[in-house]
């Protein structure tokens, strides 16, 4: 093993005000959007003796324990003709119960009576995606009106709209991962197979009520008038019709019977990941804010952040001296054992002596690369991908070497990848740099980024100097010509708006990430995420597909 990192110089201060800065930006918006509807939401919610979906999460969970909430931004500056929905109107995440790691998903009836926008119906996919990759069980706290009408036809019919949701239900129980599900509000139309396909599902008598038809269009369709609690009450669905499963006086009483159930399940297989009694970095964490630069594009020492993540600062560097723009190593992470993929910030000499620009993929780093994520997957190594890559290297040399060759050789070895992958976005992520490290689309167990993290094609000054040429010829044709001083304004247009679309808060509220960290909370989300993976027995054995040598 070697040691790795050196003390942080002083003058990189400006540094960590940035930072700072930036995290405390995304903090605030995360606490406005804890008050989901509004406060006079959460008072009126409140009158009727009901808590809201954060407090009846954090009375499920054992005391002092974390809740790692997930897609907290989801739908963040979205829906705003229809007066927003916050965090979708869903809240959810992971939390212990009885020391076990369990999904919680709570309808948040605050904001539009728990309405399903097309975004909540992806967040709540997404939680069931976690809870099947990582043998999770899965809690349902289900509060909500159904489906959002004006945007009805975004939410229903296609493969991964409403309808997916309860093909998951059944999917999950297959494979023998528990769902609970509490009534604790109305539970309307397809809605009302959620609980009805979990294994136990509990109703909260005088507010929860479960029915494919409302009172309202029970008497449109058939002119029978009755209230929705004869309908479909705690009573009417637990006594007579046999649908839901426990009668609960109200909230408290229902949050305690679901941690009663869920203290006696049995234990599973597990994949018996190597860890072992955990050491501390030998830097500070949060020394991570001076080593990220203000401006993305800036290099620095991708060592110095990893001494900061790994314990004890020690890596066993896999060819140290070969593919240096991205950095393989075996080393630990609060105790858990990982393969880290991390991209080099910093210039570097190749083994000919020539320069190589940090945070590019060359095709000796990504042939490398890809022996090293073989290599993991033979010896059962969870994969971490450290993220701040601007693309692979471009140019008739590279072409000549055989970029794409070797960047598919790494792609492949991404995707056929049996053991868990676990990504944080440290910086940038562009283009097919997104992709070779694996991003979203290469299924990462979990997907982090942090608070200045951009994703997008490439970067924005590139994008705006080939969006500007484009225009610029567009109207050559049509006769007409820009002075310097109107070329200079659409450049910035263009330049703005492309930022906004890169930035991290625009992919989280779209849930291309799962959420966005603090840096100095790092390693505690990477330690949560191999742990929940641990949960999953590894079944299938690494295959490659056809790839060019």
């Amino acid at each position: 093993m070697k040691e790795i990192g050196n003390s942080i110089d002083l003058n990189l201060e400006r540094n960590s005000l940035y930072q700072q800065k930036l995290v405390d930006r995304i903090k605030s918006l995360k606490e406005k959007i804890y008050l989901g509807g509004g406060q006079k939401a959460i008072e009126k919610h409140h009158k009727r003796n009901k808590l809201t979906a954060r407090e009846r999460i954090t009375k499920l969970l054992d005391p002092e324990s974390t809740f790692y909430e997930i897609n907290t931004l989801a739908a963040f500056g979205m829906y705003e003709e229809y007066g927003g929905a916050p965090s979708s109107g869903t809240v959810f995440g992971i939390g212990k119960v009885h020391g076990r790691n369990i999904v919680v998903v709570a309808n948040d009836a605050t904001v539009k009576a728990g309405a399903w926008f097309p975004i909540t119906v992806k967040k709540n996919l997404r939680a069931q995606e976690i809870a099947l990759e990582n043998r999770l069980p899965i809690v349902y706290l289900v509060d909500s009106a159904g489906v959002f009408l004006p945007l009805q036809e975004d939410i229903f019919p296609d493969k991964d709209h409403f309808g997916r949701i309860f093909r998951n239900n059944a999917q999950i129980s297959a494979r023998g991962i528990p769902q609970i599900s509490a009534i604790m509000g109305p539970c309307v139309a397809g809605g009302a197979y959620l609980p009805i396909m979990s294994d136990e599902s509990l109703i909260v008598e005088g507010e929860g009520s479960v029915f494919l038809a409302g009172s309202h269009l029970v008497k449109a369709a058939i002119g029978e008038e009755i209230d929705n609690e004869s309908l479909g009450g705690a009573v009417v669905q637990s006594n007579i019709s046999g649908v839901t499963d426990y009668i609960m006086k109200n909230d408290e009483e229902c949050i305690l019977q679901i941690r009663s159930l869920i203290e006696k399940f049995g234990e599973s297989p597990k994949a018996d990941f190597s860890r072992i009694k955990p050491a501390l970095p030998k830097f500070n964490v949060q020394e991570i804010y001076s080593i990220l630069p203000e401006d993305t594009i800036k290099p620095y020492d991708t060592y110095e952040l990893l001494a900061r993540i790994v314990d004890d600062s020690k890596i066993d560097e896999y060819k140290a001296g070969y593919g240096k723009t991205i950095i393989t190593a075996y080393a630990r992470i609060d105790g858990w054992a990982v393969g880290i993929v991390a991209n080099q910030r910093k210039i570097v000499k190749n083994h000919h002596g020539e320069m190589q620009i940090g945070g590019v993929i060359y095709s000796d780093s990504a042939d490398k690369s890809a022996r090293f994520i073989m290599n993991c997957n033979q010896k059962k190594i969870p994969l971490l991908f450290l993220q701040d890559v601007t693309g692979f290297m471009v140019g008739s040399k590279a072409e000549h070497g055989g970029i794409i060759k070797d960047g598919a050789k790494m792609v492949n070895a991404v995707a056929n990848s049996v053991v868990p992958k676990i990504t944080v976005i440290i910086g940038n992520s562009f283009g097919a740099g997104n992709y070779a490290m694996c991003g979203r689309a290469y299924d990462p167990r979990f997907l982090f980024a942090l608070p200045n993290a951009k994703i997008a094609v490439m970067g924005a000054n590139q994008a705006a100097n080939v969006l500007m040429d484009i225009k610029i010829k567009q109207l050559q044709k049509e006769g007409k010509m820009l002075s310097e001083s109107e070329k200079e304004k659409l450049l910035g247009e263009v330049v703005s708006s492309y930022e906004e679309k890169n930035n991290v808060v625009h992919a989280a509220s779209r849930l291309w990430t799962d959420e966005i960290i603090d840096p100095a909370a790092i390693r505690d989300y990477i330690s949560l995420a191999i742990e929940c993976a641990n949960n999953c027995p590894i079944a299938d054995d690494f295959k490659i597909g056809v790839i060019q040598t």
